[in-house]
């Protein structure tokens, strides 16, 4: 260690630090040397084509899925609304935005770890005189130290900022991924209300029915015209529609709760979807697949990961330096006296240069181990970096399949419906014109009540699939710009 004391004169001081301030930039020039491994992207683990599934292709689209703003994904204005609110609300987002402020800061440190720190110190010691005259012996200094800054010759520090800048941008595309997850829940949901609203219309346009053909048989029955067979029969029918009734209203409650929790806040009743004015499907735009190399760059989740790794790939430079000497400077400038009154007094300034450099030599295998643990996190990080990638494949590939079987499941049990609602209406003029039993108006009953239920399921998972292949694709953490919103 070198430590250096030099009283001078205030005009000689100037020219003393000089040569100091030389020296300080050439030691910041030669700091910088990286041990940080050449970072190269993993070969994505998944086929180069999508399964092939019939005709999923949707050559119409021109904007992929990552660059097309929900706004413009969205047809429902009230929808499009109440997603608004979800994002300025849904706690998850907001503890994904705060995340960021919080990485932004630890990287902060880790930049200003690369600059001295220069605080303004006073000192003042009095003790006994160690002659032993029983005098009092004092020391008094003032001015500006710089406490061990360490000089990165082989890039440790920049290791750790390189490695935090990683970590800071990871957490933004977190925050764009759970934008996305909570774009697409708040939209299934709303659709699941939706169409639960319309089943509980169903079910109660049903009951009302066999509530009139129960008391039709009752009637019938107290005059001797049916048997007790067709009066249990109509009251076995009128109780499972009204159990069915109840279990809607609970899958509604269900969707409420779940859309309360999304947004963040009570649903305003306007948003609500109601069964009476929506005769129709919520508009959703159709995008195209791409290709799979293409979520490399799109998907916010794929992106984190990929940071993750860069990350972990900076650290094992981190650990890599930890090999070599760490050098530090420890510096100070100002005024020193034995007298307080002399503190400042011409001839009192001087400054202090201390560096230090250690060299590890025996540390019972510490810092081997660092590198093998920041290697095998980087090697975790690529297999997460690759389940990302076969995740975010999977999703896309089922959403292609539900697009490609679903449109002609609705057009199927659309067909069935209209037949089972002419067979219903030919069973019941039938059996009130004394052709056919009730058991025949029963059973078209009970299978037109079925497939209405199983259309409007069907037609909500094909909704919902659009909305899981938007979210596959990496859509909706892109914002309209603020005059296509407006208008």
């Amino acid at each position: 260690m070198l430590n250096i004391l030099t009283p001078r004169r205030a005009a000689g001081a100037s020219v003393a630090c000089l040569p100091a301030a030389t020296a300080l930039a050439a030691v910041a020039l030669l700091a910088g040397c990286s041990m940080i491994p050449t970072y190269e992207r993993p070969a994505a683990p998944v086929a180069a084509q999508w399964p092939a599934l019939g005709a999923n292709t949707v050559a119409s689209a021109t904007t992929a899925a990552a660059d097309l703003p929900w706004q413009d994904f969205v047809g429902d204005a009230r929808l499009r609304e109440l997603v608004e609110l979800a994002l300025q609300n849904n706690r998850d987002l907001r503890v994904a935005v705060l995340s960021i402020e919080q990485a932004r800061a630890q990287y902060q440190i880790r930049r200003a770890d690369q600059l001295p720190t220069i605080n303004a110190a006073a000192t003042g010691n009095r003790q006994p005189a160690t002659d032993g005259s029983g005098n009092i012996s004092s020391a008094y200094t003032a001015g500006l130290a710089m406490a061990s800054w360490e000089i990165d010759f082989f890039g440790r520090v920049a290791s750790l900022k390189e490695a935090a800048l990683a970590q800071f941008l990871a957490t933004q595309e977190a925050r764009s991924a759970v934008q996305t997850s909570l774009i697409a829940s708040v939209v299934s949901t709303w659709l699941s209300l939706q169409t639960n609203e319309e089943l509980l219309a169903l079910t109660q346009r049903t009951l009302a029915t066999r509530d009139d053909s129960l008391r039709l048989n009752r009637l019938r029955f107290d005059q001797g015209v049916t048997s007790a067979l067709d009066l249990r029969q109509a009251e076995s029918l009128t109780a499972a529609a009204r159990s069915t009734l109840a279990q809607q209203q609970r899958l509604r409650a269900l969707d409420v709760n779940a859309l309360t929790l999304l947004v963040g806040q009570p649903l305003p009743e306007r948003l609500l979807p109601t069964a009476q004015a929506d005769g129709g499907a919520v508009a959703l735009r159709d995008v195209p697949e791409g290709m799979p190399s293409d979520l490399l760059e799109r998907r916010p989740d794929i992106r984190q990961a990929e940071q993750q790794l860069i990350a972990a790939n900076a650290n094992i430079g981190a650990a890599r330096a930890a090999f070599f000497p760490r050098i530090a400077l420890t510096a100070s400038a100002g005024t020193a006296s034995n007298a307080l009154s002399g503190l400042f007094k011409s001839g009192s300034w001087g400054w202090t240069l201390a560096p230090q450099a250690v060299l590890p030599i025996f540390d019972a295998g510490r810092n081997q181990a660092g590198l093998d643990s920041a290697r095998a996190g980087r090697d975790i990080a690529v297999a997460q970096y690759d389940k990302a990638i076969q995740s975010a494949f999977r999703e896309v590939a089922d959403a292609l399949a539900g697009r490609a079987t679903l449109g002609e499941q609705v057009l199927a049990q659309q067909a069935q419906a209209t037949a089972e609602a002419d067979r219903f209406r030919l069973a019941d003029l039938r059996y009130r014109n004394g052709v056919a039993s009730y058991l025949d108006v029963l059973d078209a009953q009970r299978a037109l009540f079925a497939t209405q239920q199983a259309l409007a399921q069907s037609q909500l998972a094909q909704r919902q699939n659009q909305v899981a292949l938007y979210k596959a694709l990496g859509g909706g953490w892109r914002d309209a710009p603020a005059s296509a919103a407006q208008n």
